[in-house]
């Protein structure tokens, strides 16, 4: 039962390194190739979980094999138009200047719902607003609207705007992260000082985070119920 317990671990803690080594996208920003390869990888591994007969490293090898064999057609198809357009496809145009591809839709599978879907998450109601609206490799649906629909930028209303900074949290939960406090040049005695305009003590913090602006954002621990 033991050695159970010990071959599922291994076989885990490997397929999680494999989905590592394949990149940190998502399942659903996969390419056809990655998604193929993690499914298969995962039922390569569950035969091994359930049969103690067969030999672990007999269980490694396929798993590996095709972890080896996505590497490879990956390193090609960085290099190789024709390989990258065969394992992963190609971008698909939808919608080009406010007129439904219809036999682009039928090409792809697409229905005019899930359009219809994918441009609400768009906050776009009315496909004639779109000048393209792109079926990506991996799934998601780039949107495009005409010029004189899109939002004016701050640039475009001639308005003088602040950059935004990337906020560094320093405690999280209770804790202090002290990387990130010497990340963002910081120490101790900043900490206490901002933690005592809070009324706060690090125990009490949820969460706070400070970017290079200065600019702090504190939560307090709520009672638990």
């Amino acid at each position: 039962m033991f050695l159970s317990y010990i071959r599922t671990a291994v076989l885990y803690l490997v397929l999680v390194i494999v989905v590592r080594l394949m990149g940190k996208r998502q399942v659903g920003q996969m390419e056809p190739s990655e998604f193929v390869v993690t499914m298969l990888a995962a039922n390569l591994a569950a035969v091994p979980m359930q049969d103690g007969g067969i030999p672990l490293f007999l269980g490694l090898v396929p798993i590996i094999t095709v972890l080896g064999m996505e590497l490879i057609f990956s390193y090609i198809a960085m290099k190789s138009i024709r390989l990258r357009k065969l394992l992963c496809g190609k971008p698909v145009i939808l919608v080009e200047n406010g007129r439904i591809l219809q036999n682009n839709l039928r090409r792809t599978g697409v229905t005019m719902d899930e359009l219809s879907g994918h441009l609400r998450q768009h906050d776009i109601m009315d496909p004639r607003t779109v000048q393209y609206a792109i079926l990506e490799t991996n799934g998601n649906l780039s949107v495009f609207p005409f010029a004189k629909e899109s939002p004016a930028s701050a640039k475009d209303a001639g308005i003088q705007v602040k950059d935004h900074y990337l906020p560094v949290a320093i405690i999280t939960d209770g804790c202090i992260m002290q990387d990130n406090l010497h990340l963002v040049g910081k120490d101790e005695a900043w900490l206490k000082k901002i933690l005592a305009t809070y009324d706060a003590t690090v125990d009490s913090t949820w969460l706070l985070t400070v970017d290079r602006s200065d600019h702090t954002i504190f939560y307090r621990k709520e009672a638990v119920k």
